[in-house]
């Protein structure tokens, strides 16, 4: 794929728009780097990173290594500020900015605050009455989605899948009835086990889009159904940062997954009625029913309340043909 500059040259120093770009005295920036491609990089983003009294960065070494391919000299303070130490950073940070300093975050790609740290210096900024501002720029979220072909004008930002296979298929039945736009993060290490669990969750034919490596040299991008896509990674399985969006839920299928009418005794009805139909096992039909109709959180009813539920009618329908026969 051609990209306007390769990701490992150097971009020029300066130009005449970075050079004029305001830094704001006593104001926390946010501001996004790029998620591949260095010419995404804009002018106020280098400007910042020049002038700015002091840059918090997720990973001290990326910020130097973006800097020097940027060909721009970081002149401030640089200190490391990540998940793990950003709620004990975020006030020193704020009593320079109250002292009048440019506080610069930055993580190792993208925005600050989705998916990576921010969140913390954002909400103190706030209490405090502190400037905080943006300097927009690549979303992995936002290009994947203009990306994939799917609906843009409502969608939903769901992060990365749980890492747990129990806590991954409870998100994703929480999801299944979703009618917005999903979009996921996963990693290449995972994303096997998470299509085995969409197609489990979602069907076969659920419209989706497997983005990879955005904006660098190999990006890719596979749209198909869950099917398609499922053995697609098994075929060839995605490398790099991977980003899923998958269309939200028909009406009837939302309508469908709704749980508010389904309690145990709905689903052991409707357990029956379908081991009836199918001449199966009623512990078959309950396992069925039961994973087709989540409870608003994901969570399942669980099969024994079911099962108690079906000999409960059970009872009642013997009583109800002995009363007949008396």
């Amino acid at each position: 794929m051609q990209t306007v500059q390769d990701i490992h040259e150097p971009m020029p120093k300066a130009t005449p728009l970075h050079a004029a770009v305001l830094v704001p005295a006593g104001t926390v920036v946010l501001a996004a780097t790029p998620i591949g491609n260095i010419a995404d990089a804009s002018p106020r983003l280098m400007a910042l990173m020049e002038h700015a009294d002091i840059v918090a960065a997720e990973d001290t070494r990326r910020l130097y290594d973006l800097a020097n391919r940027l060909g721009v000299r970081v002149r401030g303070r640089v200190v490391a500020y990540h998940d793990h130490n950003e709620h004990h950073k975020a006030d020193g940070l704020l009593d320079e900015v109250a002292a009048g300093a440019t506080v610069l975050v930055v993580s190792d790609a993208g925005m600050p605050t989705i998916n990576d740290p921010g969140l913390a210096i954002v909400r103190r900024a706030i209490a405090r009455g502190l400037p905080v501002t943006c300097a927009p720029g690549p979303s992995a979220v936002l290009d994947a989605l203009a990306l994939s072909g799917l609906p843009t004008d409502r969608f939903c930002y769901e992060g990365f899948v749980p890492r747990k296979h129990a806590e991954r298929l409870q998100c994703l039945r929480m999801l299944y009835p979703e009618q917005r736009t999903i979009v996921l993060y996963e990693t290449p290490h995972r994303i096997a086990a998470t299509m085995d669990d969409l197609l489990k969750v979602f069907g076969p034919r659920r419209r989706m889009a497997l983005c990879r490596e955005l904006t660098k040299d190999y990006e890719q991008i596979r749209r198909g159904d869950v099917a398609t896509i499922h053995q697609g990674v098994i075929d060839d399985p995605p490398r790099g940062e991977i980003v899923l969006v998958i269309a939200g839920a028909s009406d009837e299928e939302s309508q469908a997954a709704s749980p508010a009418a389904m309690g145990a005794s709905d689903l052991a009805a409707l357990a029956e009625e379908r081991a009836q139909q199918s001449h199966m096992r009623v512990k078959d039909a309950i396992a069925q029913v039961v994973n087709e109709h989540p409870l608003p959180d994901g969570s399942l009813i669980g099969r024994k309340d079911v099962y108690a539920q079906v000999l409960e009618h059970k009872e009642l329908r013997d009583k109800q043909q002995r009363d007949e026969r008396q």
